[in-house]
Order: structure tokens, then sequence, then C-alpha cells
């Protein structure tokens, strides 16, 4: 289920609105042990673009 969030949030990567309902969405369905490594992935393919999105989801402080 990783690789295919993973793959939907490419897709979906050009629309903000799109790319936080889909992150929301791949938070569910993922086992709890696949959520670190999502998340760094996450950061590391979206964070110029969409890091207040990414720290919202993720529940960080927005800095």
């Amino acid at each position: 289920m990783l690789d295919y969030v993973k793959m939907i949030l490419l897709k979906v990567s050009f629309n903000k609105a799109l790319f936080e309902k889909e992150l929301r969405k791949a938070l569910h369905v993922l086992l709890p042990a696949e959520v670190p490594d999502f998340r760094t992935w996450c950061y590391e393919q979206f964070s110029r673009i969409y890091r207040a999105i990414l720290n919202q989801v993720f529940g960080l402080a927005v800095a």
C-alpha cells in the first residue's frame, strides 16, 4: 500500500487541494509501522512546495 499512496501523491501533486486530500487518506490506509518512512519520503519529495500542508497533516508546528 505504501508504494500505491506514493504513486497517487506524485500524480496529484500539481493540485494543492487534491494533494492534501490524498495525503490525509494515505494516513488512514497505511499501517502504523509504514507512517515514519512515508513521512520522511513526503518531506523529501514535497517540502519545497507543500511544507505547510505536510506540517499540518503530520502534526508538526508550522514555523
